[in-house]
């Protein structure tokens, strides 16, 4: 059989899925189902004098009613699980339930479990809440003022972190011809899946055993933490992840609302569901980025970077969400020199608590915003030089034969070839007749642009000991169980948890390639704390990396299995047994061969196994990575910009990225289709924004700016394979890459096509109206 590694084959998991026979987890019913709202806070920050609950509890159809003062002490409060260490770190109680004060519009502050979901809505409005209205602070640095609200008694000035790490050495820049310093401000995002959050619990007070069908990224991890929570035992408690719609981060955390679920469950003996709306999902489910970065490159006229320092001061809401801590510091400051050969630098990173909605993970998570602010700098550089920003790319890119490369930040890139990447994309977008056009075009008056991003992000989170000495309160190495059937089927038990990057189908092929049988005989089962090994999860790009290479090492292991009893059954030695082509072959007599299906049967029946070996055909592993992968690529954009109304159009749009061996190439381009749409959505029309009250303004689609489909000309997209030497599949992750690369190349492109102006940066997003403004300002100027 051919092998299907590397072959683009359709997404099995798209037809129960856009035919309508997904499951979801709003989709669980079960008998005697109770439905769960929450009441939220409507100010930013208020003390609670009184709740009186007595209408809502009259109320037709309301089984019970409950406040934080009725949860207190008999459920724990929402844990952070990442501490970075030398932070001096705090983390502030959490209650699943306001209790004395709310500190951000959407805080909790009652429960509702009534019959039907309209009643429950209803209910809401029946509860009586008396608040003493407090002043609140919304802007991070704000918040560090003296003076400002206080959030919490134990973040003295608002400050929940504060971590800083480099190499930069004051004495090693003395030499340097030019200084480039620049703020920027990266907008909060909101992730907005297609499929809102969602949890159900179902107690059984008979055994103490408790079933929860969550919205989840990492089943596991939310059975760990909700077991702290509740007071569950693990191994009574089953987290079931279905059909997840998406996630982009936000389905990481360990929120409130689902432990509270599991509480109502737990204490009125009936089941209980919970689906956040779309208002509430943009008002209590974590946002991502809200940074104010101010950059300092260091570099000589020749276009040498010498160094670069940041100091990040991170919004981080009015509570740490489970990750949060670790994206504006690991995930951010480890990687701000990117694929450069900057011998220095420095990130001093400040997180604060505001009156908002808590941050956490970001489809990217770190490595865009360390990305923007990087390439945005080598752009500023160039211009100030006089220099095109490909070619100070081009001399500042770590050079193939310099890998495996230690970066100033102590980060060991596994493999590459930037320059490589570099090429390809420069002759796919024929740069060098663009800019002969583009002098062509300003001399006729038109405003067109080009932008050009070299990136590289640290992905495949895996190295447990790494993630231990990083505050990351987990391991990251993931599991893996491949059991073939006496029929010759295959099931794949994984404990990665996919939720739409089409794991069902990449996964699939890893085992088929290696087995020698059909993509369709192989089965992928996920989600399900009951059936399968403790795993990690899904985020960082680590689905493929990691859980992948749990499956292949699985799969050898199942092999290996089998060809001791082929061996026995040719009346060979094992050493004298090779699998080829579905067959175990006597080397040298090829015509003596038994197919993996009679080996299989065999191992079933039992009937004549060698010594020693058990019966059954199945393999398990569990792999931990000895290091972090590396995919990297460049991107570039072509812009034009209406010189009337400031709007941007999108011309082309070019990307390669060297995600290592390509498994599906239609699946990785479809990931990295989707990552660009989302990273220029955050460059040109996406932002939550909160009034001076704490009131988010852009709470609803009618305000918050999202992309759509034809806003966009085709992606021009090609893969560069640079196997990482790190896994055995030679792969690195793409699920990020376009998030990451395109934020800062459209950014780029609009900011090259206003050169004439003169224009230095202008703030995300770049609507119509701020580059009007920054077009009209430079002329008045």
């Amino acid at each position: 059989m051919a092998t299907v590694f590397g072959k683009a084959v359709k997404r099995r998991e798209d037809p129960r899925l856009i035919t309508g026979h997904g499951q979801y987890t709003d989709d669980v019913r079960l008998p005697g189902l109770l439905y769960a709202a929450i009441l939220r806070s409507p100010h930013a920050h208020a003390r609670i004098r009184k709740i009186d609950t007595s209408q809502a509890l009259r109320h037709p159809g309301v089984v019970a009613v409950f406040t934080g003062q009725d949860i207190q002490g008999k459920m724990g409060t929402i844990p952070t699980a990442w501490l970075p260490p030398d932070s001096g770190i705090v983390t502030p109680p959490h209650h699943a339930l306001a209790v004395d004060r709310v500190r951000y519009v959407g805080d909790g502050v009652a429960m509702v479990i009534a019959e039907d979901r309209y009643t429950a809505r209803d209910a809401l409005d029946l509860i009586q809440v008396e608040y003493e209205v407090l002043p609140a602070v919304v802007d991070q640095e704000a918040a560090m003022q003296e003076g400002a609200p206080q959030l919490h008694d134990e973040a003295p000035g608002n400050v929940a972190f504060h971590w800083k790490v480099g190499n930069f050495d004051p004495s090693a820049v003395q030499d340097a011809d030019v200084v480039i310093r620049q703020r920027f401000r990266q907008q909060r995002l909101v992730p907005n899946p297609m499929e809102p959050r969602s949890a159900v619990a179902d107690y059984n007070p008979a055994t103490g055993e408790m079933t929860m069908w969550l919205t989840s990224q990492n089943p596991h991890i939310h059975r760990f933490l909700l077991s702290g929570i509740l007071g569950i035992p693990e191994h009574k408690l089953r987290i079931i992840a279905t059909d997840v719609g998406g996630g982009f981060g936000s389905k990481i955390p360990c929120y409130p609302d689902e432990a509270l679920v599991g509480f109502a469950a737990k204490t009125l003996g009936r089941p209980v569901k919970w689906t956040e709306d779309r208002r509430e999902h943009f008002m209590a489910t974590t946002h991502g980025r809200d940074h104010y970065d101010d950059v300092e490159l260091y570099g000589k006229k020749d276009g040498t970077i010498l160094a670069i320092r940041v100091r990040a001061t991170a919004n981080m809401g009015a509570y740490l969400s489970t990750a949060a801590p670790g994206v504006p510091t690991i995930l951010f400051g480890l990687i701000i020199s990117g694929p450069y050969q900057i011998p220095y630098a420095e990130a001093d990173v400040y997180g604060v608590f505001t009156n908002t909605t808590p941050t956490d993970a970001y489809r990217g998570a770190g490595r865009p915003e360390a990305t923007y602010l990087l390439e945005r700098m080598v752009d500023l550089f160039a211009r100030e030089i006089g220099m095109d920003p490909v070619e100070v790319r081009r001399k500042n890119l770590v050079r193939a034969e310099q890998f495996p490369y230690n970066n100033p930040m102590g980060l060991t890139y596994d493999s590459g070839d930037y320059h490589g990447a570099l090429h390809k994309a420069l002759e796919m977008a024929g740069y060098a007749e663009f800019r002969r056009q583009q002098e062509e075009a300003r001399r006729a008056g038109r405003l067109v642009g080009v932008g050009v991003t070299t990136y590289v992000e640290i992905c495949g989170l895996g190295p447990s000991q790494v993630a231990g000495a990083v505050g990351f309160q987990g391991g990251l190495w993931e599991s893996a169980q491949v059991r073939i059937h006496p029929t010759g089927k295959v099931t794949v038990f994984t404990g990665s948890s996919p939720h739409g990057q089409g794991e069902e189908t990449t996964f699939a092929q890893i085992v088929a390639d290696r087995l020698h049988i059909p993509v369709e005989d192989v089965e992928i089962v996920h989600g399900d704390t009951a059936r399968i090994s403790m795993g990690w999860g899904t985020y960082g790009s680590r689905s493929t990396p990691v859980g992948g290479s749990a499956i292949a090492l699985a799969t050898e292991r199942v092999i290996e299995k089998a060809k001791k009893i082929a061996a026995h059954m040719l009346e060979v030695g094992e050493a004298d047994v090779e699998f080829e082509e579905g067959q175990f072959r006597v080397k040298g007599a090829p015509s003596r061969q038994v197919s993996l299906g009679d080996v299989t049967l065999q191992a079933y029946l039992a009937w004549n196994l060698p010594p020693g070996v058990e019966p059954a055909l199945e393999g398990q592993a569990f792999y931990d990575p000895s290091n972090f992968t590396y995919s990297f690529g460049t991107h570039i954009c072509q812009v034009e910009v209406d010189r009337d109304t400031g709007e941007v159009k999108i011309l082309r749009y070019i990307a390669v990225d060297d995600c290592g061996r390509v498994i599906n190439p239609m699946i990785a381009e479809g990931q990295v289709h989707g990552g660009i749409v989302q990273g220029i959505g955050q460059a040109l029309w996406e932002g939550a924004h909160y009034d001076e009250q704490g009131q988010l303004v852009t709470g609803t689609f009618m305000d918050y700016a999202m992309p759509r489909a034809h806003f966009f000309p085709t992606f021009e997209t090609a893969f560069q394979e640079t196997p990482s030497p790190h896994n055995p599949l030679g792969v690195k992750g793409i699920g990020e890459t376009g998030t990451i690369a395109s934020t800062p190349t459209v950014v780029n492109a609009v900011l090259d096509a206003l050169s004439p102006y003169g224009v230095r940066d202008i703030e995300m997003p770049l609507t119509p109206e701020r580059v009007w403004r920054a077009m009209k300002g430079a002329q008045e100027a």
